[in-house]
């Protein structure tokens, strides 16, 4: 089918949380706790993005991911850029992105090792709306109290650089040889395409936009670069079934799409280069 309604996987996490977002069931009082929300495809295969939700409550881990070369050496399909949409942020509520001043590989192994990574990277103050774009090899954690919409190039890869302290085991070779540790520079800045619809990454791992669009037409998906649909308020229709806030739709090849007039939703697609009159 052109248009298909990803499967969903509640994935517990001890930074989770019991109260998730509209459009998912909140977790039962006494059942542990979920942090992330995957889409995956029903029959299993792994397409090159994959979507999900995360709810925190604690920091994640100060992290990195490698990229397509690294992570190719070592068996994997491919690297891992990914990207943040913030839904809704506790007040006070950080990320950490980049370092605070440039450091050499033994200065971030040593940091990691004594627990002083934590004050050396970036914890920046984040709202809802916020978005964030973070190429591999960017040092990055998530702190507390979000909700955020991550949507990423398709593979289980983290390497742990600290844990604030828990048994979690950690990767220091393999995370210090793939980071760059440096401050964060924005290489992506949104900008609007059309009315309605901004354009939040153009590649080089994927494309992200946000519509905030409404109508009736036929949303047009090349062979070799199918869309990802993901509501984040209103809906409408896909190919006539419903499109609704906590769903995402795989969709690889030209579908019907009929949009509500107070639709909010985030448009996936792998590699680089916008798609001009992607829907008309």
């Amino acid at each position: 089918m052109p248009a298909t309604r990803l499967a969903t996987k509640r994935v517990e996490k001890p930074w989770g949380r019991h109260d998730l977002w509209p459009g998912f069931g909140d977790v039962a009082e006494g059942a542990p706790a979920v942090g992330e929300i995957w889409f995956e495809a029903a029959d299993g295969t792994s397409p090159e993005l994959l979507i999900k939700y995360l709810f925190t409550s604690d920091k994640l881990s100060i992290q990195v991911h490698p990229d397509d070369e690294q992570a190719r050496a070592r068996g994997y399909p491919r690297g891992k850029d990914e990207s943040w949409v913030v839904l809704a942020a506790d007040p006070h509520a950080t990320i950490a992105i980049g370092t605070l001043d440039v450091m050499n590989p033994d200065e971030l192994r040593a940091s990691a090792l004594d627990g002083s990574i934590e004050a050396k990277v970036n914890w920046r103050a984040v709202k809802a709306g916020d978005f964030y774009y973070t190429p591999a090899g960017t040092i990055h954690a998530i702190g507390p109290g979000l909700t955020v919409v991550e949507v990423q190039q398709n593979v289980d890869l983290t390497y742990r650089l600290y844990d604030y302290g828990s048994d979690r085991e950690l990767h220091l070779d393999d995370g210090v040889a793939v980071s760059n540790p440096v401050p964060y520079v924005a290489t992506h800045v949104p900008m609007e395409a059309e009315a309605g619809r901004t354009v939040l990454a153009d590649g080089p791992a994927f494309v992200l936009e946000r519509w905030a669009r409404s109508g009736e037409g036929t949303l047009h998906v090349a062979a070799d670069r199918p869309v990802w649909l993901i509501p984040l308020a209103g809906g409408g229709t896909v190919d006539g079934a419903p499109l609704e806030a906590g769903g995402v739709w795989l969709a690889d090849g030209d579908v019907a799409l009929s949009l509500a007039h107070d639709t909010d939703m985030l448009v996936a697609y792998a590699g680089a280069g916008v798609v001009r009159n992607i829907w008309s």
